[in-house]
C-alpha cells in the first residue's frame, strides 16, 4: 500500500526556482522554465504564466511549504501575491550547474561578439575576429556575471584590454558630415573638443565639416548641433564599414 504525502508537501518538476532569504529564514517560488527573466524585463506581465503553482516554500524540491505565521513575521503581510512579487523582483534565480556553465558561456560569447563589433586595431584600423577578442579575454582571466547587463560587461572589458595592454585596441570611430547655416561659425568651436579627426571642411552656402568621432560623442554632437542651429544642423553618418548603429546607444 502506498505511503501517503503529507498534506504540507507538493511535488513540483521542471521548474525554475527563485529564492529569497528574509527575516533569518528561506523562502522560495516554483516557476514556469525561462519566464522569470521575461516577467523581470516585463516581456510577461501574468503572474499566472510565471508561477507553476500560487504558493511560498521553504524548500520547493522537497514539496515544503512556508508556514503562514513565517510569511505574515518576514514579509508584514497575508497577501500571496504580494509577497510572491517580492520574490519574484529581489529574490536570487537557482539554476543547475549545467544552466549556469551554459549561461556563461553564451554570455562569454556575446560580450566577444559585441566588443569585436565595436573596436579596431588602432595601428591597423581593422576589426579583431570574435575569436581573437575572446582569446585576449581568456588572457584578462574575466569572470562574466550572468546577472549583470551585457554592455556594461563590454564596457569593461574593453577598457581593461586597453589598461593591461592585453592587445592594441580602441572603439572604431565613426565617419560624419556635419552641416549648418553659414552665419552659425561659433558651432565649430564647441564640436571640435569631441572630434577625433577632422578629414575636410569648406565655408560656402553652408558650413560643412567631414570628420570622425569616437561613437560615444555621437549623441552629444547632435545635441549640440541642434541646439546651436535651432534645429537647422544636420548630422550625416558617413561611414559603418567600422562600427555600427548600435554604438550610438552607448
Amino acid at each position: 500500500m502506498p505511503i501517503n504525502q503529507p498534506s504540507n508537501q507538493i511535488k513540483l518538476t521542471n521548474v525554475s526556482i527563485v529564492r529569497l532569504r528574509k527575516g533569518g529564514k528561506r523562502f522560495e517560488i516554483a516557476c514556469y522554465k525561462n519566464k522569470v527573466l521575461e516577467y523581470r524585463n516585463g516581456v510577461e506581465t501574468d503572474l499566472d504564466n510565471v508561477i507553476q503553482i500560487n504558493n511560498v516554500f521553504t524548500n520547493v524540491s522537497k514539496g515544503e511549504v512556508a508556514p503562514k505565521d513565517n510569511l505574515q513575521k518576514c514579509f508584514k503581510t497575508d497577501d500571496l501575491d504580494q509577497i510572491i512579487k517580492e520574490i519574484l523582483k529581489k529574490g536570487e534565480l537557482q539554476v543547475s550547474e549545467k544552466e549556469r556553465s551554459h549561461q556563461i558561456d553564451n554570455i562569454y560569447r556575446e560580450i566577444a561578439t559585441m566588443v569585436a563589433e565595436k573596436c579596431v586595431n588602432p595601428e591597423t584600423k581593422r576589426p579583431y575576429t570574435v575569436t581573437m577578442i575572446e582569446k585576449a579575454m581568456t588572457e584578462l582571466h574575466l569572470s562574466v556575471n550572468v546577472n549583470r547587463n551585457t554592455k556594461s560587461q563590454v564596457l569593461e572589458v574593453i577598457k581593461q584590454l586597453q589598461e593591461k595592454k592585453i592587445i592594441p585596441i580602441a572603439r572604431a570611430q565613426m565617419r560624419l558630415r556635419i552641416t549648418a547655416p553659414i552665419k552659425e561659425k561659433k558651432v565649430k568651436e564647441k564640436l571640435v573638443p569631441m572630434i577625433s579627426n577632422i578629414e575636410d571642411e569648406s565655408y560656402n552656402d553652408e558650413y560643412e565639416l567631414i570628420c570622425t568621432i569616437d561613437p560615444g560623442q555621437f549623441r552629444k554632437i547632435n545635441d549640440i548641433l541642434q541646439s546651436n542651429t535651432n534645429g537647422k544642423g544636420q548630422l550625416e553618418l558617413l561611414s559603418l564599414n567600422d562600427t555600427s548603429e548600435g554604438d550610438i546607444k552607448f
